[in-house]
């Protein structure tokens, strides 16, 4: 019987200590952080994107203007 009760002890403490978290889930404001995170995350994205980008135009560039270069020499 005692170790009945201590099983259902248990599983009463887990439940009211991890109901917050559940209840956090479901809550306006952790839905308005959730989607903060997201349009953050997103906006890095497509900066880190465009930066690619740049680089690799600016790689080509450099090796266009090399490649004239190379042509003048000759």
């Amino acid at each position: 019987m005692s170790n009945s009760m201590g099983i259902a002890s248990v599983f009463v403490l887990s439940s009211v200590l991890l109901s917050p978290l559940a209840m956090a889930e479901e809550s306006q404001a952790f839905m308005a952080q959730t989607a903060r995170h997201q349009a953050a995350m997103e906006q890095s994205r497509e900066a880190f994107a465009k930066q690619q980008q740049d680089a690799a135009k600016g790689s080509e560039q450099t090796a266009s203007k090399a490649g004239i270069s190379d042509s003048k020499d000759s």
